[in-house]
């Protein structure tokens, strides 16, 4: 294969049908089956990255190791495929009109009128092509964000629509759709999946595949009414049923022949089926886990997705532990020292979440304070590993009203501080040390036995880092900085060795944690939660 295909995943009726989740497990089928992918996002809002979007809006923010702040799908791709991905795989409304106005600016459009046809729609579609212009893939996966029939998409699909044209067959796509169950009747409604792609053929646009997500078998008939009012061939229509976690899609859209059908589509002869042993393995461990555990997630967002890759990073390492996690979601601001223990005495372990600003803080250090005098293995991610800081300067060091420079300015003993080179910076997004970083490991250290080497690199999202005129005090009293940054100094980990296990990282082990090569932190974390049981 000389150029690069595109599959193009649309989707309509409703949000949140998993679009990520198709996409990125036709990226694992077609990997199986030894070609080369990647897969990018197109988000139709207007921020330029969702870096400075509150994780209510739009869950976590995903970071790639070259430091973009993307979208949490990305962080499905990678999960799902162990390809990295980075700037170019996530593009936003925002980053094309910010690129079009700019060359505006500079007169490179020479005195035309600027429009979204053809600048906008040439921009997007310049920005389709860019990873299979520099990059050596088979196929690239490209999802469309947000559903069809949504105004600030539109540019999106025509730009999608174009390119499906000039690329001929080259190019496929692959439509989601939703089929209700209406319980009142008793019936599968198809009448929703007919108008969406109906909306679709209106912009230019006829789906080549249609999955259809539903939470119940669908049957034959069900799926070939579609397929006959949609035009789309009887056996490119697959259902996308609800399953007991996301890892089971690739396996069922394999049962269906969906990669296969996809390969057809471009022309490819296939023989074979994927090679999908070592996802069938984890499936199987996963199925048959026999020890459980508790751990609870001391956060202030109340919202799975806030906390997404921190979830299946604990999921994968208790698989691969033959366990299975049930995570208690602890909200920060309700904790005080009088009911701490209601809500973490029973937990097998603790993870104290990252997050950003004051709301919650108090209620962490509380959080930190009962697992460390409780010896309950304990976890800290950034915003966490700070807190744990704060509460060992407060309630060891005996520096009374000790805090970080972003929660009290005027702190007496700022043991978290900001680095001089961002005191300058009044903007908020993409200003953050943000992307992987080098951190040299203490041998002998907890984090150290769990990487099994010396040096490690990990993604960083945040500000304020751990006050290095301070380091002799703390690990006078116990808690060892056994993580440096080799080029800055900057801590990055810090341990009480005393402890079973309570460690703390300035970076987020969640952004590499994949399913065939779950992030070792992770892994001695929950392995030690289990040895503690038993």
């Amino acid at each position: 294969m000389n150029q690069s295909k595109y599959i193009f995943v649309t989707g309509g009726v409703a949000s949140s049908l998993g679009k990520g989740i198709i996409a990125a497990s036709i990226g694992r089928l077609l990997l199986a089956r030894g070609y080369k992918i990647t897969i990018q996002k197109f988000d139709p809002y207007i921020n330029i990255d969702p870096g400075t979007l509150n994780p209510y809006e739009h869950g976590e923010c995903y970071v790639t190791s070259d430091g973009c702040e993307t979208d949490l799908d990305l962080g499905h791709y990678e999960r799902f495929t162990d390809i990295r991905t980075g700037s170019a795989n996530n593009v936003t409304t925002g980053k094309i009109y910010q690129t079009v106005i700019e060359r505006e600016r500079k007169g490179e459009y020479l005195g035309r009128t600027v429009q979204v046809v053809p600048h906008i729609t040439d921009e997007i579609k310049r920005r389709m092509l860019q990873l299979g212009a520099v990059g050596d893939y088979d196929f690239i996966i490209t999802e469309i964000g947000g559903t069809v029939g949504d105004i600030e998409g539109l540019p999106f699909l025509e730009a999608m629509r174009q390119l499906k044209w000039e690329l001929g067959h080259n190019a496929v796509c692959v439509h989601l759709t939703y089929v209700p169950y209406i319980a009142a009747a008793g019936e599968l409604k198809t009448k929703p999946s007919q108008h969406s792609v109906k909306e679709l053929q209106g912009l230019g646009l006829q789906p080549d595949i249609l999955v259809l997500r539903t939470d119940r078998e669908l049957g034959r008939g069900v799926l070939d009414k579609v397929g006959h009012f949609c035009n789309v061939e009887k056996d490119c229509v697959v259902q996308s049923i609800d399953l007991p976690t996301i890892y089971e899609v690739p396996i069922k859209m394999a049962e269906q022949n969906l990669d296969a059908v996809i390969l057809r589509k471009f022309g490819i002869a296939c023989n074979t089926v994927p090679n999908l042993g070592d996802w069938q393995d984890f499936i199987s461990r996963r199925e048959q886990a026999s020890k459980e555990i508790d751990i609870a997630l001391v956060g202030k967002y109340d919202l799975q997705d806030a906390y997404k890759s921190i979830l299946e990073c604990l999921s994968q390492a208790a698989t691969y532990n033959d366990s299975k996690v049930r995570t208690h979601f602890v909200q920060s601001e309700k904790l005080m020292r009088s009911n701490i223990a209601d809500y973490l005495s029973s937990m097998d372990g603790v993870v104290i979440c990252p997050g950003f600003g004051q709301r919650g803080t108090e209620g962490k250090i509380i959080a930190a304070e009962y697992c460390r005098t409780h010896d309950i293995p304990t976890l800290g991610i950034c915003l966490g590993m700070q807190m744990m800081v704060i509460e060992f300067a407060r309630n060891v060091l005996g520096l009374k009203n000790a805090n970080s420079r972003e929660m009290n300015p005027s702190t007496p003993y700022n043991v978290i501080d900001l680095m001089e080179e961002q005191k300058s910076i009044t903007q908020i997004g993409g200003t953050m040390r943000l992307g992987a970083y080098s951190c040299d490991l203490l041998i002998g250290s907890k984090a150290y036995d769990a990487y099994g080497k010396t040096r490690i690199e990990e993604r960083h999202r945040h500000r304020y880092e751990f006050s290095n005129p301070y380091r002799q005090q703390f690990e006078q009293a116990g808690m060892l900085c056994t993580g440096i940054n080799p080029d800055s100094g900057l801590v990055e980990i810090v341990e009480i060795p005393t402890c079973r296990w309570y460690v703390g990282v300035q970076f987020h082990p969640e952004y590499t944690g994949t399913v065939l090569n779950p992030n070792p932190l992770f892994m001695a974390f929950v392995k030690n939660i289990i040895s503690k049981q038993h």
